[in-house]
């Protein structure tokens, strides 16, 4: 009998384990058809939309969504992953202050330029719990870009808080928003008057705390693990 108990354990378990697959699957797959819509249409695209795109009837959305905040919670989550992604090759490459930054915000920009409406969901949740699980955290861009300025700079670890880097991120989704709405000037233009805010930013940031960044000096990349 007591045999006979493990074998039932382990085959509820082996069961339990492919539905848990299956439903992270299908999970993901329906998240990834709401980005594309999103992308393609914008934030109040409808979930039957969505559903269609995914390949399943509406109903079956909330058998793996608790609601459309979680749904659009997972398409924040997925729009900041590939946000990041075009970023993060930035934070290494060698240059001035201005430079570095430059090649962040222009990459940026880009990015917004293909995906406005994703943007604009990442901008509008900015200032949420949600967003800010999605942008920040020990392997998200925006500790690694603190990660980064701190051996730019060769600052301890504590002369740098992330609520300098929150601010400094407003400022670049704001400007990209209001440059979306009013095309008012070039992509290059706009991304290299932002750039040197930014790094007006940092520079007075890092000069609160009694470091001097040197905006002449080529800084040496900063290896990210």
């Amino acid at each position: 009998m007591v045999e006979v108990g493990r074998w039932v354990d382990s085959t509820v378990r082996r069961r339990s384990s492919r539905d848990d697959a299956v439903r992270l699957r299908r999970r993901l797959q329906i998240a990834e058809a709401a980005l594309g819509v999103v992308d393609e249409i914008g934030a109040d695209a409808g979930t039957a939309v969505i559903a269609e795109r995914a390949g399943i009837p509406r109903p079956h959305v909330y058998r793996y969504f608790a609601s459309r905040e979680d749904l659009d919670g997972e398409v924040v989550r997925l729009a900041a992953q590939h946000l990041n992604d075009r970023l993060r090759p930035h934070l290494t490459k060698r240059g001035t202050p201005l430079h570095v930054v430059e090649g962040l915000v222009h990459a940026c920009a880009t990015w917004a330029d293909a995906h406005p409406h994703l943007y604009r969901l990442l901008a509008a949740r900015g200032h949420s719990r949600t967003l800010h699980r999605a942008r920040m955290g020990r392997s998200r861009l925006l500790d690694e870009i603190a990660v980064a300025a701190r051996g730019y700079t060769n600052a301890a670890p504590s002369s740098f808080p992330e609520g300098i880097l929150v601010g400094v991120m407003g400022m670049v989704d704001a400007t990209i928003i209001w440059w979306l709405d009013q095309r008012d000037e070039s992509l290059d233009l706009m991304a290299s008057r932002l750039s040197g805010h930014v790094v007006l930013v940092l520079q007075d940031a890092l000069a609160a705390r009694g470091i001097e960044l040197d905006l002449n000096v080529e800084l040496e990349p900063f290896v990210l693990e």
